[in-house]
């Protein structure tokens, strides 16, 4: 049986790559971005366009566009990194990313809980940076504080919604060759969402608040 699947941040990289996953199995899958590459076009799958994260009003405005009357999966994969160090701090840009990385899931959560239903399923791409215990190399003041506090989000999110059979996970991909950064990392995008699928697959409401890799690697907060 095909689920209704919902995947925002699905231009390109990784997001892109989870929508094709979600496609080929079936499954009938919506890919929310600000606007569609061609290859997002190809994919045959429905597009909701003009969804900027940063904008509460775009986000608020979400669900009318959405034709389910129950999500079974929604990952929010949207995300910006704008590296810094101590020596070159940007106030503005870490608000940003505060906007984009923390506050952009926990809207689109506020904007489509009403479809969500008992099995339900929520992934949050978070990162592996956003750890305290794992930082041992600081810089990227605003992205790793940014990660941070979507762990936080997220943590509270799977408290708030255990009782009605939410589940939510905050997923780590891994160190993915996107755009994002740079066109280095240690795995390709394909690989990151194949990880991230299988992640998803296996979540229920007994292990969510789980902070994981796309790996399977449980992960310290």
């Amino acid at each position: 049986m095909s689920r209704n699947v919902i995947i925002v941040g699905a231009n390109r990289g990784i997001g892109l790559e989870l929508v094709k996953c979600y496609k080929k199995q079936g499954d009938d899958v919506i890919a929310v971005c600000r606007q569609a590459s061609d290859e997002l076009k190809a994919l045959d799958v429905t597009l909701v366009e003009g969804i900027d994260v940063k904008k509460d009003t775009t986000v608020a405005d979400l669900a009318s566009k959405i034709p389910f009357s129950k999500i079974d999966i929604l990952i929010h994969n949207a995300g910006i990194l704008r590296g810094d160090s101590f020596q070159n701090l940007n106030l503005e840009d870490m608000r940003e990313q505060f906007e984009v990385n923390s506050l952009g899931p926990l809207k689109t959560v506020m904007s489509l809980h009403e479809l969500f239903k008992e099995g339900t399923k929520v992934g949050l791409v978070s990162s592996r940076v956003g750890s305290i215990d794992d930082n041992s190399s600081g810089q990227n003041y605003g992205y790793r504080a940014s990660k941070t506090a979507l762990n936080m989000i997220g943590t509270n999110l799977a408290l708030e919604f255990k009782d009605k059979g939410v589940a939510f996970a905050l997923l780590h991909p891994g160190y993915v060759r996107t755009e994002m950064t740079g066109g280095g990392g240690l795995i390709d995008p394909d690989e990151a969402a194949a990880g991230l699928y299988q992640r998803m697959e296996e979540l229920s409401i007994e292990t969510t608040g789980l902070f994981v890799h796309s790996s399977g690697e449980k992960l310290h907060w």
